[in-house]
Order: structure tokens, then sequence, then C-alpha cells
């Protein structure tokens, strides 16, 4: 009798414990070179959250039970875990990278512009659309140095069948803007363009001036076998001493196959910016820095848009003086639906960003977003945390 009861007791330890929602922490390193990996991609495929790796590799989430945990980056070998397998605190997991040593280059008859046309429409067309994207914002302000503001949310994305573009309606389920400085002028503050955000994104509006006819001249473009996994292709297109324009280094990485784009990225290299004659005229702005990243994923039947991070930072020639700001924000697809929600026509968000919408917190969402903030971000979170 009493055995059937410790029997009992055990299993229902066993059921409570495994029942309990459990904070887990990753730290993704190189297996070689032991550095942190950045914008890896990680789906809990019991909930089917995805998660993103900071710039320190690190990614916390809370889980409910087990999972296999499935691990993925373009430059790395994809894994799968089981979340049995992750310690109390803090688990560090390293990544074989696929670097093959190849740089071969690919010749063909067509122009690459010509290619990356292609790939760009086929990609648009592969979207699944309709699709719902639960999605987590979140977005850091600097003036002259300082971080100055902050906002949050968590919006629900509903796209729909398109002709030319991807239209959609945006639900906010929770936000916060918050000032972190006094006397902030609001007008300074760059957040993300909700209204037509998805648009850019699923029409890679980003790669247009690679699209121009005046780009064949201004840009050399070129096609490799991806050295750091030979499964894809890269497309690289720079600036060259023919173009006028401040304009990006572009890359995109895309699997030949099936003829999609998995992630596009450009910044503006230290060579344009020297190129560049300073501006004086009052309004005027003197870009230092800009950086663009999408990573899109392939899941089954699925192709989506599944992160995004932004960087800009310049100087503004005001009457008053040289002011200095940078933004940095980040756009992660923490949840992907076909389905689609019901909503009242007035409960759609249609004004421009977050920074426009009274507060709404109900939970503390941004702990269990799927994008965890870098030791810097995470002082700034916390500072918020105590106010409220």
């Amino acid at each position: 009798m009493l055995r059937n009861i410790l029997v009992l007791f055990s299993i229902f330890l066993s059921f409570a414990v495994s029942s309990q929602n459990v904070e887990k922490t990753i730290l993704l390193k190189d297996k070689e070179t032991n550095l942190p990996i950045e914008d890896a991609t990680i789906l809990i495929l019991k909930t089917k959250q995805n998660l993103l790796s900071n710039s320190e590799g690190k990614v916390s989430f809370v889980l409910k039970g087990t999972s296999n945990i499935e691990i993925t980056h373009t430059s790395y070998t994809a894994i799968t875990i089981r979340s049995t397998s992750l310690k109390e605190m803090e688990t560090i997991i390293y990544l074989n990278n696929n670097v093959n040593g190849l740089d071969e280059i690919i010749l063909t008859k067509r122009h690459p512009q010509k290619i990356l046309s292609s790939l760009i429409e086929n990609s648009k067309k592969k979207l699944t659309v309709p699709a719902r994207l639960k999605v987590y914002s979140r977005e850091f302000f600097k003036l002259n140095g300082e971080y100055s503001y902050y906002n949050d949310g968590l919006i629900n994305f509903q796209i729909y069948d398109r002709v030319q573009k991807a239209n959609s309606n945006i639900l906010v389920e929770q936000n916060r803007s918050i000032g972190l400085l006094d006397n902030v002028n609001t007008s300074d503050l760059l957040g993300y363009n909700l209204n037509d955000i998805m648009e850019n994104y699923y029409n890679f509006k980003y790669l247009n001036p690679l699209l121009e006819s005046v780009a064949k001249k201004e840009f050399d473009f070129l096609i490799k076998v991806y050295s750091k996994n030979k499964e894809y292709n890269i497309i690289t297109a720079y600036p060259n001493e023919n173009s006028k324009r401040l304009s990006d280094d572009f890359s995109i990485i895309y699997d030949p196959k099936e003829k999609l784009i998995i992630e596009v990225s450009s910044v503006i290299s230290p060579n344009e910016l020297a190129k560049t004659k300073e501006k004086t005229a009052i309004g005027s702005k003197n870009i230092y820095k800009s950086l663009f990243k999408t990573i899109y994923k392939i899941d089954n039947a699925n192709y989506y848009l599944v992160s995004s991070k932004e960087e800009i930072g310049f100087e503004k020639i005001e009457k008053s003086g040289t002011k200095n700001i940078e933004v940095r924000n980040y756009f992660l697809t923490t949840n992907f639906s076909t389905k689609n929600y019901s909503f009242k026509d007035s409960e759609v968000f249609k004004d421009k960003t977050l920074y426009n919408k009274k507060n709404v917190v109900l939970s503390d969402y941004w702990n269990v977003s799927g994008l965890t903030a870098t030791d810097e971000e995470q002082q700034i979170i916390n500072f918020i945390d105590s106010r409220d």
C-alpha cells in the first residue's frame, strides 16, 4: 500500500514539475571560435513560437512542459535538441559552422540584376498569404548619445491576398511608449511606420535600388556559392566609383533550388560615407550609420517573414545646433498561422507608429517576446520596470 502511494506521489510530482512554466536560457556559440552567434532562429516545436538570438548569442524563453527545439542559421548546421537537455540556469550550445572554403563565383549569361529580379518576383508569389503574424516590436531611440525614448508592442498583422502589394490589417494587443529623458521632442522619433511595413517586407522594397536601370552602372554585382553554406547562393552588390549617391552594400542569400530569398542585409560602408559631402543647410541630415537585415523562413509549405532589424544614426542640422540621433528597431514574428482572426473595424490600428498609441499593458509581454534583450538593453527595460 505504502509503495503504491509513493509511486502515485512520484507520478504526481513529475506531472506537476513538467506542467510548470520554466524559464530557460540558451547561449549559442561558434564551435571553432567560441564567439556568440547572432540572429539564429529558434523554433519551439510544441508551441510553434519563434525566438531570435541577440548579439550576445542569448535566447531566453518560458516553456510549459517539454518540447523539441529547432535551431537554424544560414551559416551553421541546423540542430534539434530536447528541452529536457537544457540546464536550469543557462545552457551553452555550440554550433558547427558550414564554412567549406569555397568562394566559387557563378558565371551566368543573364545579368545578376535580372536573376535578382526573378528571385524577388518568385519570392513574392511564394510568401504564404493570407496569413496571420503575431509580431513583437521593440525600438530604442538615442539623442546625443543618451537613450531618450523606448517603445515595444505585441502586434497582430492579418495579411490578405494581393495583386500588386500585400495588404494587412493591424491589431495592437499591448504596447508601451516611454520617455527616458525629460523634454524629449517626439517629432524627432523615427518609429516603424506600421501602415506600410508589411507591404515593404513582402514586396522586398528595400532591394528596389538594385532593380533600377542605373544600378547596372552604379553597382558591381556578383553571384557566388555562399561560402558559409553550400546549400545557398549569395548575390552581392557594392556601389562603385560611378555611383553618385550614398548607397548601401547589399547581400542577398537565397535558396537556388526553391528560388526563394532567405536573408537580405545592407549596410552603408565607411568607404561610401567618406565619399559624401557633409551637408550644412538647416534641416539636412548627415548619415553616419545605417544597416538593415531581414530573415525569411521556409517552414514546410509556409514561407514568411520571421524577423527584421534596422539601425540608423545621423546628425540633424538645426538652428539651435546639431542633434545626434540614433534609432534601433527590432521586429520578430513570434507566431505564424494561416488562420484569420475576427475583429471590429474600430479595433484596427491606423496610426503610423506605436509612439502615437496610448499605453496598454496587460502582462509583462516583453519577457516572453522571443527577443532577448542584450545586457545594455536590459538595463533600460529594468529601469522602466522599476519606474512602473
